[in-house]
C-alpha cells in the first residue's frame, strides 16, 4: 500500500510542478548562406496530407502546454515579387534567374490560444530542422528548362516547404494527466531549401 501510494504522489507532484513548453523568442530566420538550392521536384506537391506521429508526453509528463503537428504536406511557397516568375514558349526552352531578392515568411493562421513561433518551433522538431520563420532569397540561382512543344513553360522560385495542420493543448487539471485543446490551426512553413518549380500550360 506504501509503494502505490508513493508512486501515486509522484505522479501528482510531476503533474503539478512541469513547466511550460519552452518557446523561442524569434521566428527562427534562415539566411541566404544557409540555404540550399533545389531545383524543379518533380511530384513535390501530391495534394495529400501525411499524418505526423503523435509524440504528446507520456501521462503525468506533461508540461502544462504544448502543440502537436498533426498533419503535413509538402508545398513550395513562390516568392511572388518581381523577378522570380518566368513564363516562356510555346516550345523552345526557357533559361532564368533570380533578379532580385527579398524574404519569405511564414503564415500561421488559427483560432484560439496560440504563438506562431510556438508552432514554428514544434514543426522544426516534428518535421525537418530546415523549417523556419523566414528565408532570405537572394540574386542568383539560374536555371534552364526545355518547354514541350506547344505548350508554355513557367518557372516559379521560391521555398519547398509545408503545409501543416496543429493544435494546442494544456494538461488537464486534478487526476486528469491528460490534454485539453486550446488552440488549432494551420500554417505554411519555409524551410532552407529553395529553388525553382516548373510547370507547363497550354496558353
Amino acid at each position: 500500500m506504501t509503494g502505490a501510494a508513493t508512486a501515486l504522489l509522484l505522479c501528482f507532484v510531476t503533474a503539478g510542478t512541469a513547466a511550460a513548453e519552452d518557446v523561442p523568442s524569434d521566428n527562427a530566420e534562415i539566411s541566404a548562406s544557409q540555404t540550399t538550392d533545389v531545383n524543379d521536384r518533380q511530384g513535390w506537391e501530391d495534394g495529400i496530407d501525411q499524418p505526423v506521429e503523435d509524440n504528446t508526453p507520456a501521462l503525468c509528463d506533461t508540461p502544462s502546454t504544448w502543440y502537436s503537428i498533426t498533419s503535413k504536406q509538402a508545398y513550395h511557397i513562390g516568392s511572388w515579387w518581381n523577378g522570380t516568375k518566368y513564363k516562356d514558349g510555346p516550345g523552345g526552352s526557357i533559361s532564368v534567374s533570380v533578379t532580385k531578392g527579398g524574404t519569405i515568411s511564414a503564415d500561421v493562421s488559427g483560432s484560439g490560444d496560440f504563438e506562431a513561433s510556438g508552432v514554428i518551433f514544434k514543426a522544426k522538431a516534428s518535421i525537418t530542422y530546415k523549417i523556419g520563420g523566414s528565408v532570405t532569397v537572394t540574386t542568383g540561382h539560374t536555371y534552364s528548362h526545355s518547354i514541350s512543344s506547344n505548350k508554355y513553360g513557367h518557372l516559379q522560385y521560391g521555398s519547398w516547404g509545408y503545409k501543416v495542420i496543429w493544435k494546442r493543448y494544456r494538461s488537464g487539471s486534478g487526476r486528469d494527466c491528460g490534454g485539453v485543446e486550446i488552440g488549432h490551426g494551420s500554417a505554411i512553413l519555409p524551410t532552407s531549401e529553395t529553388g525553382w518549380k516548373y510547370w507547363e500550360t497550354s496558353s
